[in-house]
């Protein structure tokens, strides 16, 4: 019944239906097994909100750690707040719905704002890379060249390029025309299964789509790996092994997240992105938009005393 009674979304033209509106299937099964997942993911979205707001507000709340490193890791906390909220409120509504309609508008600017989030994130995995290695590698130097004026700006930099990225090539596949089948086998709206549906198969597109969305991934994650090679350098030229363990303490939290990350969106966008099967879409892309973003915090006050004492400080008041 739900595939049929939305025909007042979809625009007849010249005996082919030029789709206006999607359905995204999310995860099919039967209403309770709809209603167990509405619950489980509820329960992930609450906790990432908790856990990462509790990040954001023990920077704000006390005074030693209004440092650099602390300041990029909060706002990289508001980061994630915001890339679960792309996805996540959309996806409970549809556990509850029969239709599991998205509109045209609605399912373009969740691709925006979803890729233009993730885009952000690799670029402040790379700010972040490159605090640690000055921290290491250049100690004595390191509060005079990382700045409080120099934070904020590499921060702005992060958010304005990460949206400003995908702008164009969603504006391009928002204007391709899209018939037939309106039905996205995702719980969000993905260029693969989208760039399926067009009236028009369009490699150009699809080669503009996956090297702009290649490039960012790849260069920033080069970026990183020679941040760490050059740490890691210098870390082994530490003569005492309590110095050793410390450099590496200081960056083991952030390497956790970067394979946490990286490893699932590389291995997403590795290949084509119309040639992967719809579950292996789905579990890649839930991996690092959901479950990633849930265990950053955890990763993060498990493995740095300051943090940890923060919050339990902020549990006190």
């Amino acid at each position: 019944m739900g595939p049929f009674t939305a025909h007042r979304h979809m625009k007849i033209s010249n005996n082919s239906s030029t789709i206006t509106g999607f359905i995204l299937l999310g995860f099919p099964c039967a209403r309770e097994g709809q209603i167990l997942l509405f619950v489980l993911f509820s329960i992930v979205y609450l906790l990432t909100l908790m856990s990462n707001g509790s990040i954001i507000c023990a920077v704000r709340w006390h005074q030693r750690l209004h440092t650099p490193v602390y300041i990029l890791l909060a706002n990289f906390s508001f980061l994630e707040i915001c890339y679960v909220t792309s996805t996540i409120p959309n996806m409970l509504a549809n556990f509850l719905s029969d239709t599991k309609v998205i509109s045209f508008s609605g399912c373009f600017l969740q691709f925006y704002f979803f890729f233009s989030l993730g885009c952000t994130e690799c670029f402040f995995l790379a700010i972040m890379a490159f605090d640690r290695y000055l921290a290491i590698c250049q100690p004595l130097h390191y509060p005079t060249l990382i700045t409080g004026r120099l934070c904020t700006n590499l921060v702005v930099s992060c958010w304005v390029l990460g949206f400003l990225w995908f702008l164009i090539p969603i504006v391009i596949v928002s204007q391709m025309s899209f018939c037939g089948s309106r039905i996205i086998d995702h719980f969000l709206c993905d260029p693969g299964p989208l760039l399926a549906l067009t009236c028009k198969k369009a490699p150009g597109v699809e080669f503009v789509f996956s090297t702009l969305s290649a490039v960012p991934i790849i260069i920033l994650f080069l970026c990183i790996m020679a941040s760490y090679a050059l740490v890691l350098r210098a870390v082994l030229k530490v003569p005492s092994a309590a110095g050793r363990r410390k450099a590496f303490s200081t960056c083991g939290s952030h390497l956790a997240v970067v394979s946490l990350f990286y490893g699932s969106v590389l291995v997403m966008y590795g290949s084509s992105i119309t040639e992967q099967e719809a579950g292996t879409q789905k579990t890649l892309t839930l991996f690092y938009s959901i479950v990633t973003p849930l265990h950053n915090p955890m990763i993060y006050s498990l493995r740095n005393k300051d943090m940890k004492k923060a919050l339990k400080m902020s549990k006190k008041i």
